[in-house]
């Protein structure tokens, strides 16, 4: 029988309205011209064109200069869709409203809280300051790219020839942050954001010990990182040596010593072991990358679930990636606590604009070629989706890159898109551990957090099973609702924060780290 003639199939087999009040629905699994679908009004939409997964189609005709939904939110606005039309680039503009008002009185209530004595715990390694680690490493800081190699040679050779789970068990490795910046740049936001970064490092409750690398001539010397560490007043609190190339005789000299040194360290750091600590002293990064068409329906809710189950059992959550706020600042403004709150989230994304801007660059180009192919079309559907893996709760504030947050609950951190420097920033910004969503599948780890990667889709988790820790494809496939894929993540992260499991990038020994320090520049 002809396919135009078949009976035509329930909407749940091929695609997902995610909103009632939507005019489109996404597809899940590719669908031809000809296929009769029937809604759950009763109405029988006929596809007039193919539909990829990740993609969507008219579920009802959307005149010209009306809005498109998805989310219950406008997507774009039609240039004339009929009812079953693929949307695509051409049919749809990236035309939406943002209405950014808010109430002079604006005042969200802040979480429900779990009672104490009914949250969970887990287990980590309590610092002198009462912080508490989900990891115990030894880390060797680079203070300027000058000393980058020579950090990495130490930490690669002292974990091939000092270091082993069986001598160590209390020790997760010997680590270093090779990195590119330092010298031959500007003063200002590109040395504090620096230095910040790698301060924050050195002091991160997830790292027992700490060796300082520098070359001698450069502009963030050793001398500049102490200087700084004074000026703010802060305390490493662990075991700490200092040593330079220049001073120390060349590389193979100071690889030697590094080596000696870490020798010494190992035992120190290893004189720890895991207590009891409170949800509430964890702090959680939420990221993503690689996303398809999926990661808005399935593995960003889904994280958003167990994000806003780790703040009501009294935990932080923090959130980056301000570009993919772009189109959906104004609901995030608008679940801040306070009116001031809401300003400072509109006044992150503006700064962005205006810093992007130096550059030729506009928001609405964010999505990358592979976001497009997968079914993001444009800065607006994949930012709806992106803010939701930070959950439904009230926002408490924003901060700077690799900046602390001042207080529990969600946070938003000023950042870029890029993982590499984004997950860094996050880390550096106090999380003990990262979620990463994504449907294309990304592989990226941490210096010393562990990242978990959150599939969107059961394809790519059985591709790549031994990076993606876990998958949401069970939304898609309709075997598990959002709030029981995020209730198996919340547990799982409490698993890998006590040590019970590790991260797939951590067995893979994926350790990216790199640091967004080109604030200053000025074209």
């Amino acid at each position: 029988m002809p396919q135009d003639q078949a009976a035509p199939a329930a909407l749940g087999e091929f695609a997902i309205v995610v909103d009632r009040r939507d005019n489109v629905a996404v597809v899940k699994t590719q669908v031809e011209p000809g296929q009769h679908l029937t809604l759950d009004d009763g109405r029988v939409v006929v596809i007039t064109g193919t539909v990829t997964p990740g993609h969507r189609f008219a579920t009802r005709a959307i005149a010209a200069d009306t809005f498109v939904l998805q989310y219950g939110q406008p997507i774009g606005t039609s240039r004339g869709i009929g009812e079953g039309d693929p949307i695509t680039v051409r049919n749809m503009s990236n035309d939406v409203p943002v209405v950014r008002e808010l109430a002079a009185d604006l005042h969200t209530p802040g979480p429900e809280l779990v009672p104490v004595s009914e949250r969970p715990t887990w287990r980590g390694y309590r610092r002198k300051d009462g912080r508490v680690g989900t990891r115990n490493f030894l880390l060797i800081v680079p203070t300027s790219m000058c000393a980058s190699h020579e950090s990495q040679q130490i930490a690669t050779l002292a974990e091939f020839t000092l270091y082993s789970r069986e001598k160590f068990p209390n020790v997760d490795g010997v680590v270093a942050i090779p990195h590119n910046k330092g010298c031959g740049c500007s003063d200002g936001s590109n040395i504090d954001v620096m230095l910040r970064t790698l301060s924050n490092y050195a002091t991160h409750p997830n790292v027992g010990g700490v060796i300082f690398i520098g070359l001698g001539c450069e502009k963030t010397n050793l001398t500049a990182v102490e200087n700084y560490l004074q000026q703010e007043r802060i305390d490493l609190g662990r075991p700490v040596v200092r040593f330079g190339i220049q001073e120390t005789g060349g590389t193979q000299a100071v690889i030697d010593r590094g080596l000696l040194e870490v020798a010494a360290m190992l035992p120190v750091i290893n004189d720890i072991t895991r207590t009891e600590a409170g949800m509430h002293e964890l702090s959680l990064g939420v990221k993503c990358g690689g996303s398809d068409g999926f990661s808005g329906l399935s593995a960003n809710p889904a994280l958003g679930r167990a994000a806003d189950l780790l703040v009501s059992n009294g935990g932080t959550v923090l959130i980056t990636e301000v570009p993919e706020f772009c189109g959906a600042e104004h609901i995030l403004a608008q679940r801040a606590k306070d009116r001031e709150t809401g300003e400072a989230v509109y006044g992150m994304v503006d700064w962005y604009k205006e810093y992007a801007s130096k550059f030729g660059t506009v928001l609405n180009e964010n999505p990358s070629p592979g976001n497009v192919a997968g079914g993001l079309l444009n800065i607006t559907i994949k930012s709806l989706g992106a803010i939701a893996k930070a959950g439904t709760t009230r926002v408490e504030g924003v901060t700077g890159y690799a900046e602390a947050p001042k207080g529990h609950g969600l946070w938003l951190m000023q950042g870029p898109g890029y993982d590499q420097e984004s997950t860094p920033g996050l880390v550096a910004a106090g999380a003990q551990i990262v979620v990463f969503t994504t449907g294309r599948g990304t592989t990226i780890g941490n210096a010393v957090a562990p990242v978990v990667k959150l599939a969107s889709n059961s394809g790519v988790h059985a591709r790549m099973s031994r990076d993606l820790d876990l998958s949401a494809g069970g939304i898609i496939d309709g075997t598990e609702t959002i709030e029981q894929v995020g209730e198996r993540v919340f547990e799982h992260v409490r698993r890998v924060a006590s040590g019970e499991v590790l991260a797939k990038a951590e067995e893979t020994k994926h350790r990216e780290f790199g640091i967004w320090a080109e604030q200053s520049v000025s074209l």
